[in-house]
């Protein structure tokens, strides 16, 4: 039923908007057509020279980066904040390592960090930084390329860490430590956060029970107390027109990287789904300029309804995708 009604919807929102890069997403990563499917095929020269791709390229540096990885720089204007937001956006509005080059190069950029020979470097201000980074440009370039060889150390340890954390089925932060600082060398009581996102990435290679053990503990801890922002599925917001609703997805999409995860999202779900506009599409109205979101994925001008309303149905049916994927009976 509720496969059914996301079919529905994202081909409302096909029918909507006509701009190329929003049916691309759409076809692509809604309605899970190959990439060599006719219909994708025909359309894809529209994509790659779309004003979103374009943008993307041009503002892309010579080194296959968009200015500093993680850290904005306040002394510039650049159109992308950093690149981790920049991969992110290619990511998310479908494109491959095949298409041009723009990840291709961006693959290249996060594997030079690997390797010691990126241009960019990090201070080690704690011990925690560089298993932490190292962690973070695996899981971008097994987005991008996934079983990249040179992430198998990194995923390995981070499998390990996870299997003794977990080892009694259930979570034990004296073994996490143990284990962190057996890997990694380290003395803080303090831990590098468990690397959920990059452990999922290789799914095949952690087993269900590890994986059901993650989601009932981090799965379980967002649901009461959030992730990044406070807002939780166990409070949600009185009305969907709200302007911060939107940060309610940042905990939303945690849980949901989890097999399972209707455990603690099926109210949620249910939310979403009575909120449907008479389109039957999805408007949250105008929404707060948080700094870590403050781009519109497909949005030209954020003060046209227009887009607002592509962004919106666009996120909330990825979601829900996601959503459908891992809670298959």
């Amino acid at each position: 039923m509720l496969k059914s009604t996301i079919h529905k919807a994202a081909l409302r929102l096909y029918d909507f908007c006509k701009y190329p890069a929003v049916r691309y997403k759409i076809l692509f990563h809604l309605l899970d057509k190959p990439y060599d499917d006719k219909e994708l095929t025909r359309l894809r020269p529209a994509f790659l020279t779309s004003d979103i791709v374009e943008e993307l390229y041009q503002e892309q540096d010579t080194y296959g980066g968009w200015g500093k990885f993680q850290s904005k720089d306040y002394s510039t204007k650049d159109k992308f904040p950093t690149s981790q937001v920049a991969i992110n956006r290619c990511l998310y509005i479908g494109l491959t390592i095949e298409d041009r080059d723009i990840l291709l190069c961006a693959n290249e950029y996060l594997e030079d960090f690997l390797k010691g020979t990126a241009r960019e470097k990090f201070r080690n201000t704690n011990e925690r930084v560089i298993p932490w980074n190292t962690a973070k440009f695996c899981d971008m370039i097994e987005a991008i390329k996934p079983y990249n060889e040179l992430c198998d150390r990194t995923y390995s340890e981070w499998q390990y860490i996870a299997y003794r954390a977990f080892e009694s089925g259930e979570y034990s932060y004296e073994q996490e430590r143990a284990a962190q600082h057996e890997v990694f060398w380290t003395r803080e009581d303090r831990l590098v956060p468990m690397q959920t996102e990059l452990l999922l990435k290789r799914r095949d290679q952690i087993g269900s029970e590890l994986e059901e053990a993650m989601l009932r503990h981090y799965g379980e801890h967002a649901f009461h107390h959030g992730y990044f922002w406070w807002e939780t599925p166990k409070n949600l917001p009185e009305n969907f027109v709200y302007n911060k609703t939107r940060r309610w997805f940042a905990t939303f999409n945690y849980i949901n990287q989890f097999r399972g995860s209707a455990l603690y999202l099926a109210d949620s779900v249910d939310w979403l789904m009575a909120n449907q506009n008479v389109d039957g599409l999805w408007d949250w109205g105008s929404q707060i300029k948080d700094p870590w979101g403050y781009f519109g994925y497909f949005s030209t001008n954020r003060s046209y309804s227009h887009n607002r309303v592509v962004d919106c149905t666009l996120e909330i049916l990825s979601f829900l995708k996601k959503y459908i994927d891992n809670n298959v009976e």
